[in-house]
């Protein structure tokens, strides 16, 4: 049996080691200074949006602020690298992408970070599904009419994306697979570019963000046949899910969350994961969110880590069924 005196000095150090493990290299309560989120991608898309709707409401809840520094280039990979190699302390985050962390390892033969050793999940933020859409000259209004379409002309449609290895194109190439039909796949340097020639007509097919191609729906100039996700969007709550269409299981489209550098106290994960959890339930958030076609995410850092790994296995296995390559 331990003394009074004893227990009293045992709690007091686990007390002491607890207080110091929130604490940052100042020794002051964290954060004591401004935090860094780095954004993978150039200001103007979907991840710098989502980080600019959450970096000045996150700097509220903690009392500092919250910088976004865009760090693009190398599909991801640079302002990946960048937050891996920073110190663990809650002062460098990542508002991560699925394409740059579950996709591009399997295409680059180098990336300079690795998606389960080099960071801790906090987060998921946000989702975006992809739509899948054709011109309004194809003969065709659902899914299953397309698919019946393609397998009666193998190799005669097109479909658009932004790039081989992108997650437009992977998305594309999930339908092809668990459809059984044959589409030719026509790379583009970005998503802009594909979805003015399928409004042209130069292509038949494309998966683009919902938010990129909502408007042309309303207006009747492309047709709308399924969004990629597992539940409807609220963008387009009338088109339903490729599932609901006939494609069992599928599910593609990107999303953004917050990780840390590994080695980031848990103290500071949970701190985090709790504040950012109060931002999505905001509504103006939400509605924020709503017009660029981002669903709002919010789990606990397990549940995003899971996501990360089934992600991550999904598109290697396609990615080596497919044989795609890097560019």
């Amino acid at each position: 049996m331990h003394s009074p005196r004893r227990r009293f000095l045992i709690a007091a150090i686990a007390g002491v080691v607890s207080l110091a493990s929130a604490m940052g290299a100042s020794g002051q309560a964290y954060p004591s200074k401004p935090v860094k989120l780095i954004v993978t991608f150039p200001a103007g898309g979907g991840a710098d949006f989502v980080a600019r709707v959450i970096a000045p409401r996150l700097g509220d809840a903690l009392g500092q602020s919250v910088v976004v520094d865009n760090r693009a280039g190398a599909n991801g990979a640079i302002g990946n690298e960048a937050v891996a190699h920073s110190a663990p302390d809650g002062y460098t985050l990542l508002l991560g992408a699925a394409g740059a962390l579950t996709i591009a390892p399997h295409l680059q033969q180098k990336t300079g970070f690795d998606t389960f050793n080099d960071f801790v999940p906090i987060a998921l933020v946000g989702s975006s599904p992809f739509v899948l859409v054709v011109n309004p000259s194809l003969p065709v209004n659902s899914v299953r009419e397309l698919t019946a379409l393609a397998k009666a002309n193998p190799g005669k449609y097109n479909f658009g994306s932004s790039g081989t290895g992108g997650a437009p194109h992977l998305a594309g190439e999930l339908y092809k697979r668990d459809a059984g039909i044959d589409i030719v796949h026509v790379p583009y340097k970005g998503l802009a570019p594909a979805i003015t020639d399928l409004l042209g007509g130069q292509v038949q097919i494309l998966f683009a963000d919902v938010g990129l191609v909502a408007q042309h729906v309303k207006t009747g100039k492309l047709k709308a046949l399924a969004v990629t996700s597992r539940q409807r969007s609220s963008t387009l709550p009338d088109v339903p899910t490729m599932v609901e269409s006939g494609v069992a299981g599928y599910s593609a489209g990107t999303w953004y969350g917050v990780l840390a550098p590994k080695g980031t106290a848990p103290e500071i994960v949970a701190r985090l994961n709790t504040e950012i959890d109060k931002i999505l339930a905001s509504g103006e958030v939400k509605t924020q969110f709503a017009a660029q076609g981002v669903e709002v995410g919010g789990d606990k850092p397990e549940q995003f880590a899971n996501l990360i790994r089934d992600d991550y296995t999904k598109w290697a296995k396609l990615i080596k069924e497919a044989g795609i390559k890097g560019e």
